[in-house]
């Protein structure tokens, strides 16, 4: 069905009926000049959203803090019995005190040792060395001790007596209370060509009958032998040597224990065999002494001296007396 009656149009322009502004109209009728308000056209804009970031949220871990209870009372405390500990070094402290006491006691025993064989050797050497001054004191001119060597030597010369002569005598050898003596054979070479064999030895107050038991007149040598022991002679070994200095000992014109001191001038070789010469001053009565080297050993028998002439001895070698009468080392 139509209605009689024709929608209603605003005289604004076609807006619908607002809510009427009394101010408004007001305000325009008051204004005369006022122009009209452009109407405000609204455009939609289309909203823009921004992505949202989303960050990894960080966890920072903290440790917690335990605080013990205070004990809000103190009982009474009572501390337990000390145990007995074990020490489990003690078996290796022990031995190894042990060790160190073993150990010093074997280095004290050593030092010992060695100082004792320190000794030894020192005494070895001073006695060495005393021995090799001996030698060089026996064998150095300086040093040559006559007087010790006479001391020595003495007590085993004698002055013999056969019949008219005299000469010198030396014992070689002692055997079972006998002793064997050396002696020219020209000293004895009267008697023993009258059959008689008995002469006397004499020293000082001491006087023995000996007994003209062998000879070698070729050789002048003679053996004696007296039922006494005296103290016998060392023998030389070896040869002699010029320059070597030598004691002579005997009797010479019946004076007893007289001693001339010399050198060894020589060692020839003769019609009469070896014989040895030597300076030192010699007379009649000398025949058939010593002639004893540093070492107090008999090197020769004094035999004879050159005539008109000083310093010229001659002397038998000890071993060719030796050999001949056979009597060195045997009583």
């Amino acid at each position: 069905m139509s209605s009689p009656f024709e929608p209603f149009t605003p005289a604004n322009g076609g807006r619908r009926a607002q809510e009427w502004d009394w101010r408004e109209e007001l305000y325009q009728a008051q204004d005369p000049w006022a122009q009209p308000q452009p109407q405000q056209q609204y455009q939609y804009q289309q909203p823009q959203y921004q992505q949202a970031e989303y960050q990894q949220p960080q966890y920072q871990y903290q440790q917690p803090v335990y605080e013990a209870p205070q004990q809000q009372y103190q009982a009474a405390y009572t501390p337990p019995e000390p145990r007995e500990r074990k020490n489990r070094y003690k078996p290796a402290l022990f031995g190894l005190v042990t060790a160190l006491v073993l150990v010093t006691g074997w280095q004290a025993f050593r030092v010992e040792t060695i100082i004792q064989n320190n000794n030894e050797i020192a005494d070895t050497v001073n006695a060495s060395k005393d021995r090799v001054e001996k030698l060089e004191k026996q064998q150095t001119s300086a040093n040559f001790d006559s007087q010790g060597i006479a001391e020595d030597v003495l007590p085993s010369v004698f002055r013999v007596r056969a019949g008219e002569f005299t000469g010198t005598a030396f014992a070689v050898s002692e055997a079972n209370g006998r002793t064997s003596l050396f002696t020219n054979f020209h000293v004895v070479e009267e008697i023993f060509g009258d059959g008689e064999r008995q002469v006397a030895l004499e020293r000082g107050n001491t006087r023995i009958t000996a007994t003209i038991v062998k000879v070698d007149q070729e050789k002048d040598l003679a053996l004696l032998r007296a039922n006494r022991e005296i103290k016998a002679l060392g023998i030389a070994a070896g040869d002699v040597k010029s320059g070597q200095q030598v004691l002579v000992a005997g009797a010479p014109l019946g004076l007893e224990d007289s001693v001339t001191t010399g050198v060894i001038s020589a060692f020839r070789n003769t019609e009469d065999g070896p014989t040895i010469q030597f300076d030192a001053p010699i007379n009649p009565g000398n025949s058939g002494g010593p002639v004893v080297n540093s070492s107090r050993e008999v090197v020769g028998i004094a035999t004879a001296k050159a005539r008109d002439a000083e310093g010229i001895g001659l002397a038998i070698p000890i071993e060719v007396a030796c050999e001949a009468l056979e009597a060195c080392g045997n009583g």
